[in-house]
């Protein structure tokens, strides 16, 4: 066999990997961005990875989640985490364009900011992704916020943000966090609770609801004013 026959044998090879791969990839992404539609996911990327970080610690694993319906969350803490996260969740398919185009001229300016991450795309590297920050996973980020957006819609979106996301060292979702912080179910969370939780999310593991800082209480009286300009999601 020739060079240029050899080449074209490798050509092909290289061509049906990289297809079989792509639809191996969007296959099973699909499949299983439809199964959590229905199905919670029985655990994330980020857990995993905090139990090996324990581990490796020689600290005792722990992952302590109770995955709830959203009609057993309290509707401040959807209000609170909106209003602190994700002011046009209900309006934005996944992306939100002005706070991204705002956070461009703040950061430009050398302003500090938050994020211009949307609750679509929290939930979406939570559940499918890991943390770390390059293209590569912010594209994959990009492709299964859009995704979550089609199949699930707002309302399972939201439901699944709140079961899953990081509330403190080892706790997960919005249950465990009311449970541990509060002492009650996340369905009975009073306003000032809820905003006290959506306070601490962009550090959970540095702050607690329940002994803000000055900056958290500062921060949890910011929410609290600003909830009332939320409009209620109406699901």
């Amino acid at each position: 066999m020739g060079k240029s026959a050899r080449f074209q044998t490798v050509k092909k090879n290289i061509y049906r990997i990289t297809r079989f791969c792509l639809i191996l990839f969007f296959g099973s992404s699909i499949v299983f961005t439809l199964l959590y539609r229905f199905v919670p996911p029985p655990a994330t990327p980020l857990m995993l990875i905090r139990v090996i970080e324990s581990i490796g610690d020689k600290k005792t694993p722990a992952i302590n989640k109770d995955w709830v319906s959203l009609d057993n969350i309290s509707p401040y803490l959807v209000l609170a985490v909106i209003t602190s996260e994700d002011n046009n969740f209900e309006t934005h398919f996944g992306v939100d364009l002005k706070a991204i185009e705002k956070a461009q001229k703040l950061n430009a300016r050398g302003k500090k900011i938050r994020g211009a991450s949307t609750i679509t795309q929290q939930t979406a590297k939570n559940v499918f992704l890991w943390q770390a920050r390059n293209y590569v996973r912010k594209g994959l980020e990009l492709y299964f916020s859009g995704l979550i957006e089609l199949f699930w819609g707002k309302k399972r979106i939201m439901e699944v943000y709140l079961n899953v996301i990081e509330m403190g060292d080892g706790i997960y979702g919005a249950e465990a966090a009311s449970q541990k912080y509060f002492k009650k179910s996340a369905k009975n969370l009073t306003r000032s609770e809820a905003a006290a939780i959506a306070a601490v999310l962009p550090n959970p593991r540095r702050w607690r609801p329940d002994k803000p800082t000055a900056y958290i209480a500062k921060k949890k009286a910011w929410i609290i004013r600003n909830m009332n300009n939320v409009a209620k999601p109406e699901w």
